[in-house]
């Protein structure tokens, strides 16, 4: 029983990761039908802050959290310069050259990594230092609690932003129509700017997570992670928020499950697996639904 619990808190903790990291697939393919397959590689950027900025903030005496909130505004700024730079300007050329400008964008940021901060793996310092507590004979690091919550209530308040703010309205309104959204006020360069920097500043609390389990960054952590997000994207209903949620708590739990009770080196190929299953099953996912396009 301990074993189970134990299992269950760390694959949620796994999984909120990787639906926060779903929640961006989710916002920009909901807007503007697209793949941001660069998206993982702000993970990366987030942990390469983290690592940099922690030891600033206590050398300076003030609280490590702070580090988080850098880290979300470089993210952010990152993800709008991408935006601008690179996808406005292929916005209208059709999905291919999208998806190509978003895979060379995610081999560029990897590769300016490497030349930045080098190849070798950078340890990351600890932001909660946080004791274990013992709950049914498992013992539960606070730290994962303290993280899972987190993301679950930005998912929710996310959730809710989209749903009853004036601005999360829009961005439900852009996808649906962009030239009825203009014609009511809404800038839709504007409105998928934001969703970009929302997007990136999330994959910044993600690095949060994934440094707190995992205390440390590599250039190519963005990438992986990504994959796996883009299949809890999938899984959960691409382009719909608690879609998304769902699919990165469930690829979580079934890779902690395999990885402690099957066998440890077959969690990746199983996580793979569920993508090709979904797509040949139910390829709008859980929560999306099959719309007919018109000829």
């Amino acid at each position: 029983m301990s074993l189970f619990i134990q299992s269950i808190v760390n694959g949620l903790n796994q999984g909120a990761i990787y639906a926060l990291i779903a929640l961006g697939y989710t916002m920009v393919y909901g807007i503007i039908r697209m793949i941001n397959f660069a998206h993982g590689d702000f993970i990366m950027v987030g942990a390469y802050t983290l690592f940099y900025t922690i030891p600033l903030m206590i050398s300076a005496g003030m609280p490590a959290w702070l580090a988080v909130i850098i880290a979300i505004v470089i993210c952010s700024v990152i993800g709008v310069m991408v935006e601008v730079i690179a996808y406005r300007p292929v916005r209208r050329s059709g999905s291919m050259s999208a998806l190509i400008t978003a895979l060379a964008m995610s081999v560029f940021l990897e590769n300016l990594a490497m030349v930045l901060f080098g190849a070798n793996p950078k340890s990351v310092p600890a932001i909660f230092n946080l004791p274990a507590v013992e709950i049914l004979g498992a013992k539960l690091q606070l730290k994962y609690l303290l993280t899972l919550g987190i993301g679950i209530l930005i998912m929710v308040g996310l959730q809710l932003f989209v749903k009853f703010t004036k601005l999360g309205k829009a961005m439900r309104a852009v996808p649906q129509d962009k030239q009825a959204a203009t014609l009511v006020g809404i800038k839709v360069n504007k409105i998928i700017t934001t969703t970009f920097a929302i997007g990136s500043g999330l994959a910044a609390v993600a690095a949060l997570m994934y440094c707190s389990t995992y205390p440390r960054c590599t250039t190519d952590m963005g990438s992986m992670m990504g994959l796996k997000a883009f299949i809890a994207a999938v899984l959960g209903g691409i382009g719909v928020i608690p879609g998304a949620m769902i699919g990165g708590l469930i690829v979580g739990l079934v890779e902690i499950f395999v990885k402690v009770y099957i066998a440890p080196g077959w969690y990746e190929a199983i996580t793979y697996s569920i993508l090709i299953i979904v797509l040949l099953i139910k390829p709008s996912g859980i929560l999306g639904k099959n719309v007919g396009e018109k000829v």
